[in-house]
């Protein structure tokens, strides 16, 4: 799929069938992770995987749906914000690495055909507890990865004009 295919493509998906990921698949997606350009190229940043299958009840703690546990997998990532670059002002970059990170997965998995929705609204503590995380570890974003049940959808986005302005 070319680039601009898979920007078009990508939506959230809601729905999951149960089949499992080919781990030729799953590894490519955990490649294009890798690739992701952090601040400084620090890396300061653990994707966790998560097998859904007989734990339902237990990851719905941490998003309470349905559908966050129909895909065989959850792929999570975190930051490790003292490993991470901070600007001057001491903005620290651990969130932003982390969703660019999340954001060659989800990319990544759409070029493959699989189903993602990000997730940055679950619970954070359930989600440490769960998934026993590091300390120094930051739960940022979750997404559930599967084929998805239905492929059609509607994306709705502003135009440039409403969203862009030249300086």
């Amino acid at each position: 799929m070319e680039y601009f295919e898979v920007i078009k493509k990508r939506h959230s998906v809601r729905s999951y069938k149960s089949n499992e990921i080919e781990q030729e698949k799953l590894d490519m997606i955990l490649e294009a992770a890798r690739l992701a350009p952090t601040a400084v190229n620090w890396q300061a940043f653990k994707i966790i995987v998560i097998s859904t299958k007989g734990r339902e009840e237990e990851l719905k703690k941490i998003y309470k749906t349905d559908w966050f546990v129909e895909a065989p997998l959850i792929l999570g990532v975190c930051s490790i914000p003292e490993k991470c670059w901070s600007r001057r002002d001491g903005k620290s970059y651990s969130d932003v690495d982390a969703a660019i990170v999340m954001d060659h997965i989800i990319l990544a998995a759409t070029d493959l055909e699989l189903g993602t929705c990000w997730i940055g609204a679950f619970n954070s503590k359930a989600a440490r507890d769960i998934l026993e995380l590091d300390p120094s570890w930051e739960p940022i974003a979750f997404t559930p990865i599967g084929y998805a049940k239905e492929t059609t959808f509607k994306k709705v986005r502003k135009s440039i004009e409403d969203i862009v302005v030249y300086k």
